[in-house]
């Protein structure tokens, strides 16, 4: 008896992995033979578990049912889960870090002794910075991902970087982490171009609207797609700025969300980034620490001369 127990374990573990298993590779799993693994699914099927087969296929996988089956884990899989719960808690989904902790101390309560020391020597010798400005509320951004899986469009308030209010109407795309904001990139059927928005500014109007047929993404590297666009597409000022530093060099100073990279040669590489205030960027780019040379904007560069004669007249003796 306790063998078929600790096989069913087994084989509901196997069966939680995003994969189906034909007959034969559960079979050979387990040190079985397929007879005994149909009867084992028979099992777990009485028990509550849904585990459906594919019509023609000796093929399984496990559905969706009405109870949460238990979740069987190896031991790098359970610390991997523990550093992500550990790290949620002080991430930038309201009311994450309550539920995160809570998760984390039931994981933790069942942990084998020597997997449990591996998660708290890392616990012990790390201290986590709580993330800065607005989180997004979980309702908000399972609505949005909900309306990009479903191709629904969403209808939301908007507030802007400037403040301003608007409603807009959207084809939603995907939702993009840059590990400080979340975004949802759109097309916007009102101004009938893609449009990139912070879920902390959104608003959704429930339910979502009728579905519509998915179109091509803006960019097949959304990453760069936002990255340019949050970066420089809506400020006054959009500056071209050569570093004299490797690009992975500078990479590692310069958020994504600040600018984006582009590798000229092996020494050098160029900056676009932008903002609504010239000092901004004449004082961020200044404190990289990079050799630099200013190409656009022309404001950007009579701005730098004119800051650079106030700085050298107020160290002249």
């Amino acid at each position: 008896m306790l063998e078929t127990s600790a096989r069913l374990l087994r084989l509901l573990g196997l069966l939680q992995t995003p994969r189906e298993w034909a007959g034969t590779e559960l079979a050979r799993q387990l040190k079985v033979d397929v007879r005994t693994v149909r009867r084992d699914i028979q099992k777990l099927r009485d028990l509550g578990y849904p585990v459906h087969a594919t019509p023609g296929a000796a093929g399984y996988r496990l559905g969706a049912g009405t109870r949460l089956p238990p979740l069987l884990l190896d031991e790098e899989e359970a610390v991997a889960v523990a550093i992500a719960l550990r790290t949620a808690a002080s991430g930038t989904v309201t009311g994450i870090a309550e539920t995160s902790l809570r998760a984390l101390a039931k994981l933790e309560q069942v942990l084998p002794s020597r997997v449990r020391h591996r998660v708290n020597l890392l616990h012990s010798v790390t201290v986590t910075v709580p993330a800065a400005g607005p989180t997004v509320p979980p309702d908000v951004l399972t609505a949005a991902a909900g309306a990009c899986r479903r191709h629904e469009r969403i209808r939301f308030d908007y507030r802007s970087h400037d403040g301003t209010d608007s409603v807009r109407d959207v084809e939603p795309h995907r939702l993009v982490h840059t590990g400080r904001r979340w975004y949802l990139v759109g097309w916007d059927t009102d101004r009938r171009d893609w449009r990139t928005y912070r879920v902390d500014r959104i608003r959704p109007h429930l339910p979502t609207g009728p579905r519509f047929t998915p179109r091509q993404a803006p960019d097949v590297d959304l990453v760069r797609y936002l990255t340019r666009g949050v970066s420089s597409a809506p400020y006054r000022y959009q500056a071209r700025i050569i570093m004299y530093a490797p690009a992975e060099t500078a990479a590692e100073r310069i958020p994504p969300t600040v600018g984006v990279i582009e590798a000229v040669d092996p020494h050098t590489c160029l900056l676009h980034a932008g903002s609504n205030s010239l000092d901004e960027i004449a004082v961020y780019v200044a404190l990289f620490g990079f050799r630099f040379r200013i190409e656009q904007p022309p404001e950007l560069i009579t701005h730098m001369r004119r800051l650079t004669a106030r700085l050298a007249d107020a160290t002249d003796d």
